[in-house]
């Protein structure tokens, strides 16, 4: 079993606890052991860096000095926090800040969904596998932020980020190629300007629809946040009469795996995916009675 030190975060503590749930029961179905940064502090994601440079390095070199006394890499499950916190690491290691903790800077912040879709994970994750998604086609939408921009994050695909499809494609369903895995969801605008989350919402799942996808699939608690609670206005609006649940990729996984204790953050989405989860689990169900017959 390995141990990573790991950084919830605000978000994951209070608005998105189905995230950090579901996180919790798959890292621990893997045989990963997630030990949470002690006394972390917010990291200053979003607004920190644009009001206060100086603020936003202490910020989140302070979670860095805590993490590195650790020694364990330090694992994040948000993407606006790895950004931050993988900025403010390269920012002391090229000397452009000051150091009031003179940090070694020898332990690695990794993005937990990358390190999840690493082969030895995959592996890992096929063998732990009890309901098979076959037939599930999803987009995978990962947002602006996790791979951008590549001199922080240190990712080259950011055109075309490809681990959340090798997550989905672990669990036997379909990842969709799509134009829209990087664009924009607006959620950093969303109370200032609802009109805008509401137009690059809408275009969103215009598109997944249109590309056939049955969900999404994202590792951002903001966007998961805006694509799942503006759908009810947005068919108001326009008519729809369809919706796509809007899943984390934790979830997808502990579905696969059949763990029931993700079922209550489940629940919480505004647009519920239980109904796909239960049709696919059917058809599954009689493929495998009709195979059996044949």
């Amino acid at each position: 079993m390995r141990d990573l030190t790991f950084y919830p975060g605000c978000a994951l503590q209070s608005m998105t606890w189905d995230y950090r749930e579901s996180i919790s029961h798959v890292v621990g179905a893997l045989g990963l052991r997630l030990l949470e940064l002690p006394d972390w502090t917010c990291c200053g994601a979003t607004a920190a860096h644009s009001l206060d440079e100086r603020m936003a390095i202490l910020l989140a070199g302070r979670n860095l000095a805590v993490a590195e006394a650790e020694g364990r890499d330090l694992a994040v499950a948000c993407p606006m926090c790895f950004k931050r916190l993988s900025l403010c690491r390269e920012m002391l290691r090229q000397k452009r800040a000051d150091d009031l903790w003179s940090l070694h800077l020898d332990f690695n912040v990794v993005d937990l969904a990358r390190y999840l879709s690493s082969k030895p994970m995959l592996q890992k994750i096929q063998q732990r596998l009890r309901f098979p998604l076959t037939g599930m086609k999803v987009v995978c939408y990962y947002g602006c932020q996790v791979v951008r921009p590549p001199k922080i994050t240190g990712y080259s695909d950011y055109e075309n980020p490809m681990h959340l499809d090798h997550l989905v494609q672990a669990v036997g369903a379909t990842p969709l190629d799509w134009s829209f895995k990087g664009t924009c969801c607006g959620a950093s605008s969303g109370i200032a300007r609802k009109d805008i989350g509401l137009t690059l919402v809408a275009k969103l799942l215009t598109w997944a629809r249109a590309t056939g996808a049955d969900a999404m699939v994202v590792c951002c608690p903001l966007c998961q946040n805006n694509l799942d609670l503006l759908q009810p206005e947005l068919r108001e609006r326009h008519g729809w009469h369809w919706q796509l649940p809007i899943f984390y990729y934790t979830e997808i996984l502990g579905v696969a795996f059949g763990l029931q204790a993700i079922v209550p953050g489940l629940k919480s989405h505004l647009v519920d995916p239980q109904p796909l989860i239960a049709r696919l689990r059917q058809i599954s169900t009689e493929d495998r009675e009709m195979i059996a017959s044949g």
